[in-house]
């Protein structure tokens, strides 16, 4: 299967006066405001690759077929001319040439040649022209001719130069006296004959067939050959002399485009001796032609106030009414080499190039129908018979949608109206009966036969109907209505009968009609065409609409020719479900336009499929956060700080509106197809990426990949450096954890050997402990009994001396009584006991007389010693002996102490100093 894709652009209009039958390229207007600089372009170049360059007021102007740039030079001066010439862009201005060049991050750089002109001064010249001859490059001002070779700069003086052209390989300049001359040895030499140019201006020059065309500002076009010049004997001449021709462009050996100062372009055809007229009009932006120049099948035209591109011997043309007069078309026909326009606003034919209004037949236009080489309209208002200018009522049903024959029948139809189906009859006498068929009184937009008798109908709203009808076709028997339940939807359903076929189409699926089973079901065939209307078909080729979000059209035999045709002015211009082709002949197809028709010449179409190939889109730069990248690598690395937003942009300047795939591949994946080159790419992951960028027709065949490479640097937290630094410190956290370890060991080692330790004291300390509590034990067994056996001493002493008090008497000497008194008394010495007792007493209680005379200075060393003895525990009777008084002497004085220790009589006195440390 064969594809083609044919690119266009929008047709911006502005509305004209005249209707002439002018079928006309594509032309995009780019204004003002799209290109951002002055309005005057002056001069026009395009690289191999289809790129422009214009010379603007404002600067260079640079079109790269995505975007506009402006480079001004560093004088700020207005640029006259330029030239692209081995990949340098040469321009002229004010005492100022050079030429422009890519760096490597595809920006235009400019350097300046003027510094190489050696003794000479300018005279207030503007450099108007530039051209490449014998391996240098010319540079053209009004005073004279530079020449550039090997990085010198010859200066040619002249009085007065118009023009310059390479003509038979040499250098001729229009200048002097109103003569032309040849460089010779850089010199001007004169050609002679040269008296027809007195008083006339050149203004351009181009080579035709081998002779010099020249021309003039106000006397248009000479013709110069071996010496000799005669007027060019053309027709358009004239239209030339008035119009103020000021450009000359040779499309091919036999078309050129003039460019005029007041009426825009003419494209003549020299050996058709025709011209096509293109200015504000016909769709120009201004009737001031400043520069011309050609790519390929693309005509740039810098004017006066904006640049035009224009699609030449492209297949399809149009006729586009300016004045909104004539409407929307809704039906075309050629009638006996007339062409017949039915719009919404009547009927209009054009007669030779003129449009013309057929009178009377103002209103709304649906069908236009030739029946036996008689031309019929179906109006809102009724059904016409158009006989040349006039109109003839055939029949007052209002609405005629759509007239079709009967099957089997030479002069009967079917008509479907506002209000139901009109049968149309013609008489033997040429007159035609019209009569209306029973049983049905609603709209019917489309009918379709599937036999004699049986005929399918559309209600624009309703649905499906099949109806029977009677022999005579006068009134319908049986009505079968297809709801929901079988098709779609009831709304806006289209009918065909193809090969035979009842074939429906609802909400963009195709159904059949199988008339064995009597059932509606789904069209095979044409699901390959499942959402795509069907606006034209005879039988073997069909015309397709595609209907989801674009108005792509497809010419297909459904077997092996298969063309697709993008083109925007067309898209643009189609009317949804009011789209109607007809078929003038073979090649030659017409199709209805809001505002006038197109022709497609499909012959042409498909001598192009061989020779269409997409273009590989080209880089035009590179940029990260920080900065534009060289162009001239393939292969990008970016920091991963500058990565947050990548944009990139790539074109394909030789096509007119390109459309482009792009797969990204890395650690973030997106694949896309898209009308933009530029590529906005944000917040990437780090890592290595791959983008394959290719064109895209809009049957989504693709062209050999662009692909860049780039790689996203990790932060600096993953960096090598860092990476190195982790792997060395997770090294060192390997030893700073085996130290930690190995110091938790030593420390739970020491710990363990400290606890152990500290156990061995406690339990030293507790053995210690438990010894001294043993000894104290000890100690205070051994001061208790020592102290009992002071108490049994002393009671044992005092009982004895009260013995001997009570046989006083009995002692026949009273020497020995004392004797033996001061014995016993002697025994009872109360410090001696008292010091013993105190130290086995201190012992147990080392602190405690300190203590008690620290809390109570005023108790007396006899109140210790009640206080050391009641601390023991002692009873009234056992410190009785130990003081030497007696039981009543201690209780008062315990009674003394408590009053000296301030302690109220619910205390016991001997636990208040038991627990006195």
């Amino acid at each position: 299967m064969r594809h083609i894709l044919i690119y266009g652009v929008f047709f911006l209009c502005i509305p004209f006066l005249s209707g002439a039958q002018e079928l006309l390229p594509p032309i995009h207007n780019y204004k003002v405001f799209e290109y951002d600089a002055a309005g005057k372009n002056w001069g026009i170049a395009v690289d191999e690759n289809g790129e422009l360059f214009v010379a603007n007021n404002a600067g260079l102007l640079h079109f790269n077929g995505e975007e506009w740039t402006l480079n001004k030079l560093p004088n700020k001066t207005i640029i006259r001319s330029v030239a692209y010439l081995d990949g340098k862009i040469f321009t002229g201005s004010y005492e100022e040439f050079g030429f422009w060049m890519k760096n490597e991050v595809g920006t235009l750089q400019y350097t300046s040649l003027t510094h190489l002109i050696k003794d000479h001064e300018f005279t207030s010249e503007e450099f108007w022209e530039i051209l490449s001859y014998k391996e240098s490059i010319i540079f053209r001002s009004v005073a004279g001719i530079y020449i550039y070779k090997d990085n010198e700069i010859t200066v040619v003086n002249t009085p007065f130069v118009s023009d310059m052209v390479l003509f038979r390989g040499e250098l001729i300049v229009a200048g002097g006296q109103n003569e032309l001359f040849r460089l010779s040895d850089n010199e001007l030499i004169s050609l002679g004959n040269q008296e027809l140019l007195n008083g006339k201006t050149v203004t351009d020059m181009a080579t035709l067939n081998d002779e010099l065309l020249i021309g003039t500002k106000l006397n248009g076009c000479y013709l110069y050959n071996n010496e000799t010049l005669k007027p060019w004997e053309e027709a358009i001449n004239e239209d030339l002399k008035f119009h103020q021709l000021n450009k000359i462009l040779f499309l091919t050996s036999k078309e050129v485009v003039f460019g005029t100062i007041k009426n825009g372009i003419y494209l003549y055809d020299i050996e058709q001796k025709t011209a096509r007229n293109i200015n504000r009009e016909t769709g120009l932006q201004n009737n001031t032609v400043l520069s011309l120049a050609q790519f390929q099948d693309q005509l740039w035209a810098g004017l006066d106030n904006g640049l035009d591109k224009l699609h030449i011997n492209t297949p399809i043309t149009y006729y586009t009414d300016y004045t909104g007069a004539l409407g929307t078309v809704y039906d075309i026909l050629v009638h006996g080499n007339t062409v017949y326009l039915g719009s919404n606003t009547g009927i209009y034919y054009f007669e030779g190039n003129t449009l013309n209004f057929v009178s009377g037949s103002q209103g709304h236009v649906w069908d236009l129908k030739t029946i036996e080489n008689e031309l019929f309209a179906g109006h809102n208002t009724g059904t016409f018979k158009i006989v040349g200018d006039k109109l003839e009522k055939v029949s007052n049903i209002t609405g005629g949608y759509q007239l079709v024959k009967v099957p089997e029948s030479e002069n009967t139809f079917l008509q479907g109206t506002y209000t139901g189906v009109a049968k149309y009859q013609k008489s033997q006498n040429g007159d035609w009966q019209i009569t209306r068929i029973k049983g049905v009184g609603y709209p019917i937009k489309r009918l379709c036969f599937e036999d004699q008798r049986t005929v399918w109908a559309a209600h624009p709203y309703k649905g499906l109907f099949r109806f029977e009808l009677n022999p005579e076709l006068s009134e319908i028997l049986e009505t079968k209505e297809f709801g929901t339940d079988v098709i779609a939807n009831n709304y806006n359903i289209k009918l065909y009968n193809i090969k035979n076929q009842i074939v429906i189409q609802s909400e963009g699926l195709w159904y059949k009609y199988d008339a064995i089973l009597g059932k509606v079901a789904i069209f095979e065939e044409f699901q390959p065409y499942t959402h795509k209307d069907l606006i034209y078909t005879d039988g073997t080729n069909f015309w397709f609409l595609n209907g989801e979000g674009n108005n792509e059209i497809s010419y297909t035999n459904l077997k092996t020719e298969n063309i697709s045709i993008s083109e925007p002015t067309l898209e643009q211009r189609l009317v949804p479900d009011a789209e109607n082709v007809f078929k003038q002949n073979d090649s030659i197809y017409l199709l209805t336009l809001s505002d006038g028709f197109g022709r497609i010449n499909i012959s042409q179409l498909q001598n192009r499929l061989g020779n269409f190939t997409l273009p590989v889109p080209k880089l035009s730069y590179f940029r990260d956060g920080e900065r534009l990248h060289s162009i001239d690598s393939s292969s990008f690395h970016i920091p991963n700080r500058y990565a947050k937003e990548i944009r990139l942009q790539v074109s394909a300047p030789s096509l007119v509106k390109p459309r482009y795939h792009y797969e990204l591949s890395g650690p973030s994946s997106k694949s896309q197809i898209t009308d933009e080159g530029t590529l906005d790419f944000q917040n990437l992951p780090h890592g290595d990426y791959q983008i394959r960028i290719s064109t895209v027709s809009m049957d989504n065949k693709r062209s050999a990949p662009l692909t860049i490479q780039f790689e996203i640097a990790p932060p600096w937290f993953l960096s090598k450096l860092s990476i190195a630094l982790y792997v060395m410190g997770l090294i060192g956290l390997v030893f700073l954890v085996r130290y930690y370890n190995k110091q938790k060991l030593r420390r739970k080692h020491d710990k363990l050997k400290e606890q152990l330790q500290r156990e061995q004291e406690e339990r030293l300390a507790a053995l210690e402990k438990e010894k001294l509590e043993r000894e104290i034990k000890q100690k205070q067994k051994e001061l208790a009994r020592t102290t009992m056996d002071m108490v049994k001493k002393n009671e044992l002493i005092l009982e004895l001396k009260e013995m001997l008090v009570l046989h006083k008497n009995e002692f026949s000497n009273k020497q020995r009584y004392r004797s033996l008194s001061k014995k016993l008394n002697s025994s009872i010495n109360e410090d001696e006991d008292w010091n013993h007792f105190e130290v086995n007493f201190k012992e147990l209680h080392e602190d405690f007389f300190e203590n008690l005379l620290q809390q109570f200075p005023d108790l007396t060393p006899k109140d210790l010693k009640l206080c050391a003895y009641l601390k023991m525990n002692l009873s009234s009777k056992e410190i009785a002996p130990l003081m030497g008084i007696t039981i009543r002497g201690v209780e008062i004085h315990r009674y003394r102490l408590r009053k000296k220790l301030k302690m109220d009589s619910s205390q016991n006195l001997s636990n208040f100093l038991i627990t006195l440390k």
